[in-house]
């Protein structure tokens, strides 16, 4: 019995002292410097995003935030390393809209992002401006529909690659606008855009083209997000100029190996959310990539994960593309 007795009393001290080492565990974090793998080259807008906010993070936790570029596969190798990664809070990975839609455009994948990863925060996101060839007939959204049913299989539509987001935002308008569209991809943004502005497409959805439309070699016909951008405000969103459901854009976060500490994972959220309400912050972001800060707790960048892999799922389904 009193063998009993002694054991029954180690395991209620170990159970009793569990929570308390896993606390101070995230009031010591972080101990060292942090990487932070970002599956994309440097220059790339998450990228940007990305040393904005770790920059921000090493000045707090006196500790460095390193971003670690893995680019490749549409990001899937950075993914897949970070997947990997000891899930001690000092690998992180920039996700996005590409991986969230890499779910259901590749047939095979080393990771899952819901499986493998658990949200941290949600950066920030930027809209797709919709934009044409100034030789397009088309000042607006609905003379632009009027103009695709006109010519089935015709209009020429650009974008940064089979299965990016600029892809997608153009089968999603297709889909909601009851039009077939000539899809053309290229590698890159910048290379469609150039084909933009050289008349070999006529249609492109991307974020770096107002430039292109203040300069008058391109025409911009609406945004892309739920309401008006400040970038552009006196541009229409798609929503609002015919197809009420439409909404598209890139976004940008953080997210850690599953099995991270709670308490890490609450700790980097409330400060990366403190660190999107400066207004410098805010203003880097707006300038640099015409997006702003998103918000929100673990639990909510979760549940928007989950519904843009749905989404994502939905418009790969219709496009029937998929890769090996």
């Amino acid at each position: 019995m009193q063998i009993r007795a002694k054991l029954l009393r180690i395991v209620l001290i170990l159970l009793a002292t569990m929570p308390l080492q896993s606390t101070a565990h995230a009031q010591t974090y972080p101990a060292k410097g942090v990487r932070i793998i970002v599956p994309f080259p440097p220059g790339a807008g998450g990228d940007f995003v990305t040393r904005l906010f770790a920059a921000k993070l090493s000045e707090t936790f006196g500790q460095q935030f390193i971003v670690d570029n893995r680019g490749g596969v549409s990001g899937n190798m950075g993914a897949e390393i970070a997947a990997r990664a000891v899930a001690d809070g000092y690998t992180l990975l920039t996700i996005s809209i590409t991986l969230a839609v890499a779910q259901s455009l590749y047939s095979k994948l080393n990771y899952d992002l819901t499986r493998d990863f658990t949200p941290v925060a949600l950066f920030a996101t930027t809209p797709y401006v919709l934009a044409v060839n100034p030789s397009i007939p088309a000042t607006n959204v609905k003379q632009l529909l009027a103009l695709a049913k006109a010519r089935p299989d015709q209009i020429m539509f650009g974008s940064a690659g089979d299965g990016s987001g600029s892809h997608l935002a153009g089968v999603r308008f297709q889909l909601q606008g009851g039009v077939n569209l000539l899809h053309v991809p290229y590698k890159g943004t910048a290379p469609a855009i150039a084909g933009l502005i050289g008349g070999e497409i006529s249609i492109m959805f991307a974020t770096q083209m107002l430039p292109q439309v203040k300069a008058g070699r391109l025409r911009a016909l609406a945004i892309t997000s739920a309401k008006r951008s400040v970038v552009a405000p006196d541009l229409p969103t798609v929503a609002e100029s015919g197809l009420p459901e439409y909404e598209a854009g890139i976004w940008f976060g953080l997210a850690a190996p599953t099995g991270t500490s709670r308490e890490i994972i609450r700790r980097l959220n409330a400060e990366i959310t403190r660190v999107a309400q400066m207004q410098e912050v805010r203003n880097q972001i707006l300038t640099q990539t015409s997006g702003e800060p998103m918000s929100g707790t673990p639990e909510q960048a979760g549940a928007y994960i989950k519904n843009e892999i749905l989404q994502g799922k939905k418009v790969i389904a219709a496009s029937r593309l998929k890769i090996e």
